[in-house]
């Protein structure tokens, strides 16, 4: 089918010979003819009931009303493109027609392919110009609807436009804020330095700024308040890369800071309760054997620096740490008296004293730490060679941190005082780490602790 016989049109002519004429042209040409009229009044009227696609208006017609003051009242009604058919070229009269955005302005007497290519392109035009109309009612709901500040400038740095966010979060009215620059208006100031950020726009047209802007921005309102935001902002350029302006995004972060700073409270509770959990329960244990009160803070000051020593990062050590505050928790299932017993353990209470790393392990096991504890403290007797309990690893089957706190805990009970002996003395459990070292013992966690206690290490009480 045409495509033409889809475009109905109104023809508004009062000559009524030039009116058949005009009729049959356009018939001849595919168009569909809605209806003719000859006075500006029913050509109002018509437009309003028939609701055509295009209209050819005379300017001279019948009655009070012209064509130029009816496509006035259409137009402001209506979205309808007119194309002019008049017999006048005057200045005058092209000047009240063009304040009517016509399509078209055909002078009679005209041929057919003149009429068919204004008919054509004024069709074409207006389905573009709806197009384009309809993108920026899309693209203006949007803008209105978002909940970011947005804030567009022009090629100069001048504020065009502000969506309500934007004019709520800077508390200020458009009428006092559009035309006036960028920098006068908005103000973000660096949180941690109290700088003002300035020449926005000039940076983003000039590509030396684009996306975020910064982090710990804050936005200083007109009534002096302070918001943290996050702010984006971006050139706005032609095809050829001209500039014409930038868009600038502001987000309000208050309740994301505020949910933060929640969290982060929440979770500083969680390590304080888990810090104290840990604490009872090393004091728990050791509250049954007092000869070796202090064992378990004391292998894990000294864990703690090794691995510090190592450059272990802070969650690992803090992994450590916790192991080592509970690595003799299993004790807890050794009876009493061979805790206290003041005389060498027989072979089948040394046999019940080797079980506490099982029972340890059994114990922890189902605790949801962030750090494998539960198998720190299961090999903390491991040796190097095979020769620890209770499953006999070897080298990097060890978890290293289990391999630190072995050369602590070695070192802490040789130092100390036990029920069966008097304490060694630091320089004998050196003199054992050393004789072990890369047998027993991880000969890397041996040279630091030599290196800790010759550097002036010592076990601090507890």
């Amino acid at each position: 089918m045409n495509p033409r016989s889809r475009a109905r049109v109104l023809v508004v002519e009062d000559e009524a010979i030039v009116a058949l004429d005009i009729q049959s042209r356009l018939r001849n040409m595919g168009y569909e003819v809605v209806r003719q009229v000859s006075s500006g009044e029913a050509a109002v009227e018509a437009a309003r009931e028939m609701r055509p696609d295009l209209i050819l208006m005379d300017i001279m017609l019948d009655g009070s009303m012209d064509g130029i003051q009816a496509a006035g009242a259409i137009r402001s009604d209506l979205s309808i493109p007119i194309i002019y058919l008049t017999a006048y070229a005057d200045e005058t009269t092209l000047q009240r027609a063009k304040v009517t955005d016509p399509f078209g302005y055909i002078i009679k007497p005209f041929e057919d392919r003149e009429l068919s290519v204004n008919i054509e392109m004024a069709l074409y035009k207006h389905a573009m110009d709806r197009k384009v109309r309809d993108h920026e009612r899309w693209l203006t709901t949007t803008l209105h609807s978002i909940g970011d500040g947005v804030v567009t400038t022009d090629g100069q740095g001048a504020i065009t436009f502000l969506n309500p966010e934007a004019r709520r979060m800077l508390g200020v009215e458009n009428g006092r804020a559009v035309g006036r620059e960028l920098d006068a208006v908005v103000h973000f100031m660096n949180e941690a330095s109290g700088e003002l950020l300035m020449d926005m726009a000039g940076r983003a047209m000039r590509g030396e700024q684009r996306g975020e802007v910064a982090p710990d921005l804050v936005l200083v309102t007109s009534a002096g308040g302070r918001v943290p935001v996050q702010v984006s902002i971006a050139p706005i350029a032609r095809g050829d890369g001209e500039p014409l302006g930038t868009v600038l995004v502001i987000r309000d972060v208050s309740e994301r800071r505020n949910a933060e700073m929640e969290i982060k409270k929440q979770v500083r509770q969680l390590k304080l309760t888990l810090k104290q959990t840990v604490n009872a329960l090393a004091i728990t244990s050791e509250k049954r054997d007092p000869y070796t009160a202090g064992h378990q803070q004391r292998v894990t000051q000294l864990a703690c620096a090794i691995a510090l020593e190592m450059g272990l990062d802070e969650e690992k050590i803090e992994g450590i740490r916790v192991a080592g505050l509970l690595h003799d928790i299993g004790k807890i299932y050794v009876p009493a008296e061979i805790l206290s017993k003041p005389a060498r353990l027989t072979a089948m209470e040394m046999g019940i004293m080797k079980t506490h790393s099982e029972v340890g392990y059994d114990i922890l096991k189902e605790v949801p730490f962030p750090w494998p504890v539960a198998d720190i403290v299961l090999q903390h007797h491991e040796r190097i060679d095979g020769s620890g309990y209770p499953n006999g690893l070897q080298g990097d089957e060890i978890f290293v941190e289990a391999r630190i706190i072995c050369v602590a805990d070695v070192v802490e009970a040789m130092s100390s005082h036990r029920p069966y002996r008097a304490a060694l003395g630091i320089e004998r459990a050196l003199e054992e780490i050393i004789r072990g070292r890369g047998k027993l013992y991880d000969a890397e966690m041996v040279d630091i602790c030599l290196r800790l206690f010759r550097g002036g290490f010592q076990f601090s009480n507890v």
